[in-house]
């Protein structure tokens, strides 16, 4: 059984160790981002014709602050329409993973002229989704409902896992989690233990985060999405860390 590192957040990385637990891995969950939802944000969806959401942070954030369900939800990728479904909301539609897809669905299934978007946004973001739609007449309410606030320490469960050599690699689904990863790596005098490691990253900008020098390997899945991700690891052949 190989082992891999999750930086995801909490809420995330608990479902991705059940995913890989389900391929015969075992995922070793190490936030190092810590997600702070906005409790005292008014959200007022009047007058819109549609939901963006980005994260599934963004679909927990917005379900804690209003009791409205049947807005047309159109979500980044399959995952954060999960996450959306869960909480309730009853007309989800997913892109392919990404910003520049969630933008070409909008702009594919909604009118400039039928009302504007509210986007459910974290205050740290990838990409400018609202300057995109905006450019193409739609009126955009862009909301952060939530911070992504980066550890100060890399977690004890990351520690433990790199000193006892035990990894095959370390899964990163945001440039933000691959770019604090390597700084708390380094303050914490563990760089030295990625060279035997993979770097399995959801795109190239998370990749482009990333020192390629510091691994064994960097792998990129196809598509933006955590099942392309998660396909990178069928290659491997279970507990010789090899691609």
């Amino acid at each position: 059984m190989a082992r891999w590192l999750i930086t995801r957040p909490a809420a995330e990385a608990e479902a991705l160790a059940e995913s890989l637990a389900a391929r015969g891995h075992e995922g070793v969950i190490a936030p190092v981002l810590d997600i702070r939802f906005d409790s005292g944000a008014s959200v007022d969806l009047a007058g819109c014709q549609a939901v963006l959401l980005t994260s599934a942070n963004g679909a927990r954030a917005l379900a804690a602050l209003t009791a409205e369900r049947a807005v047309p939800v159109l979500a980044v990728g399959g995952a954060t329409a999960a996450t959306a479904r869960a909480a309730g909301f009853e007309n989800v539609k997913a892109a392919a993973g990404d910003a520049a897809a969630l933008a070409r669905l909008a702009q594919e299934a909604l009118d400039p002229a039928a009302g504007a978007l509210f986007h459910a946004a974290g205050r740290d973001m990838a990409g400018d989704l609202a300057g995109a739609l905006r450019q193409s007449g739609f009126a955009v309410q862009q909301k952060p409902l939530y911070t992504a606030e980066a550890v100060t320490a890399l977690p004890q469960s990351a520690q433990s896992a790199l000193r006892d050599g035990r990894l095959a690699g370390v899964l990163f689904f945001s440039p933000r989690t691959a770019a604090v990863f390597g700084t708390l790596v380094r303050q914490t005098g563990l760089i030295g233990r990625l060279g035997g490691l993979y770097a399995l990253c959801l795109s190239p900008a998370v990749a482009g985060r990333l020192r390629q020098e510091d691994w064994r390997g960097v792998r990129v899945a196809d598509h933006p999405e955590q099942a392309a991700l998660l396909r990178l690891l069928d290659p491997l052949t279970p507990g010789r860390g090899t691609f």
